[in-house]
């Protein structure tokens, strides 16, 4: 006689359903752990270490010599306050535009379809090709940007845009934020195709004025989207250092050089990995410590709430 399932007991099958959602995440992690947990490890061991590829036989632990070199570095304050600049003007610049870009295309008007494939497609173009556009584009000799503004009479003569501190990395920052206005519009107009439209008529009955409408019953309800985006936003813009690299190598003097993209001058030209390790791990301190302030500050856990 077969004995009767106790419903009060796990069984086999209660078992299996406890540890079946490790096998459908266990794939992933191990790729992570792989492609991603590997290489820090060895970055942050490699940043109290002696190791430069030049001298590939003499790597030994130099405990905080790296920081040391690092910190008494003559710009590294520069460094810092580049970086500082490069990720706020950026941000604010891709979270304004890109606002405006998703109010504009959540109206309803002849050709927006179009529209909105011209406007997205930056975010189709790799950071190289968008480095060099910007490249040639605001080069001191024959930059269409100087060729314009000589024909307008706005200028006398075309200006060093490439080499004039303050100017170089202004480049790199219009860069960046012609390059990431398409993923805040994309964002923000997903957020806001999901506000009910009952809403927004209800506001009208009280003769809720459109300034009013925005901040009151707009802007609560993407919140959770434009906390997520700006946070994610600037962490990558933060990390990158590839547009730096492209458009003016860091120069003149180190005045358009960011924190990750000397850290990348120091590895690949220098071959110095373990101030680069140092570096690094300095990076993800400083990111691990701005994702928990602002998600404090952003009140994220209560972002939605009405």
């Amino acid at each position: 006689m077969k004995k009767k399932w106790d419903k009060g007991k796990p069984g086999h099958h209660g078992k299996n359903l406890k540890t079946e959602p490790y096998f459908y995440i266990l794939p992933v992690a191990l790729l992570l752990i792989l492609t991603f947990g590997y290489p820090l490890l060895k970055s942050a061991v490699m940043a109290f270490q002696n190791y430069k590829l030049s001298n590939i036989n003499d790597v030994y632990f130099n405990n905080f010599a790296n920081f040391k070199k690092m910190f008494g570095d003559s710009d590294f304050l520069l460094l810092l306050k580049n970086s500082f600049i490069y990720v706020v003007l950026s941000v604010t610049g891709q979270f304004v535009l890109g606002l405006v870009l998703a109010l504009t295309l959540k109206q309803k008007f002849r050709g927006r379809g179009l529209y909105q494939a011209i406007v997205f497609l930056p975010w189709a173009f790799s950071t190289f090709v968008v480095g060099l556009l910007f490249r040639w584009s605001f080069n001191g000799e024959y930059g269409v940007v100087n060729d314009l503004l000589v024909k307008a009479g706005i200028v006398g003569k075309g200006i060093a845009w490439l080499g004039t501190p303050g100017l170089s990395l202004l480049v790199i920052i219009l860069a960046m934020i012609w390059l990431g206005i398409p993923f805040f519009g994309i964002m923000i107009l997903a957020a806001l195709q999901s506000i009910p439209e009952e809403v927004y008529e209800a506001a009208d009955m009280d003769g809720c004025g459109l300034i009013k409408r925005f901040f009151s019953i707009t802007f609560p309800f993407i919140k959770p989207t434009v906390i997520i985006t700006i946070l994610l936003r600037t962490i990558w813009i933060f990390n990158s250092f590839d547009l730096v690299v492209i458009v003016t190598g860091g120069g003149p003097a180190n005045y358009s050089q960011t924190l990750p993209s000397y850290m990348y001058t120091k590895a690949f030209s220098g071959y110095d990995f373990g101030l680069a390790g140092a570096l690094g791990l300095m990076l993800i301190v400083i990111l691990s410590i701005y994702a928990m302030v602002f998600l404090k500050i952003s009140n994220y856990d209560k972002a939605g709430d009405f």
